[in-house]
């Protein structure tokens, strides 16, 4: 039996077909993933920098203990450097100076396998003296799971926005 001409070019017209439309299907798709996993990674960034900064009030290590890399640095106010387990005792003292901290705002931008974190926090001690810490927070991305490696923190007026 004779297949026609008509019937193999439409055919191999479904094939050209198929083979230029699923790999721009898969693109959008994974393309979406992508969208959903960077979401997802930002309102975790965005609850764990919350609960750290609530963390210098309350003196809870744990938030510092799950997000801070191991290999940690961080640069504090008076441009000292300090690291994981010196952030971690220095938070478990800091409810002795502190009253409260609160995230005021923090914005979030991806590249790749990392994250840039800015915030700013205001804080209250028990002298009554307030004031903001404005920071940068550097994330990456390691064996799945979001980490700080890099920190800088200043001293900025409560009003100053």
């Amino acid at each position: 039996m004779r297949r026609s001409k008509h019937l193999v070019l439409t055919n191999s017209a479904s094939i050209v077909w198929a083979f230029r439309f699923v790999p721009v299907l898969c693109c959008m798709l994974c393309q979406c993933t992508q969208h959903d996993d960077q979401k997802e990674a930002e309102r975790y960034i965005s609850e764990s920098e919350r609960q750290w900064a609530e963390s210098v009030a309350s003196g809870d290590t744990t938030v510092i203990e799950r997000i801070l890399a191991d290999d940690f640095v961080g640069v504090d106010p008076k441009g000292r450097q300090y690291e994981k387990t010196e952030m971690i005792s220095e938070t478990r003292n800091a409810p002795k100076y502190f009253v409260s901290n609160h995230l005021n705002d923090v914005k979030i931008r991806f590249y790749g396998d990392a994250a840039i974190a800015q915030g700013n926090e205001s804080w209250q001690r028990h002298t009554g003296e307030r004031g903001r810490f404005v920071w940068t927070d550097t994330w990456i991305r390691r064996h799945g799971r979001w980490q700080i490696v890099a920190a800088e923190d200043l001293d900025a007026p409560e009003s100053s926005r």
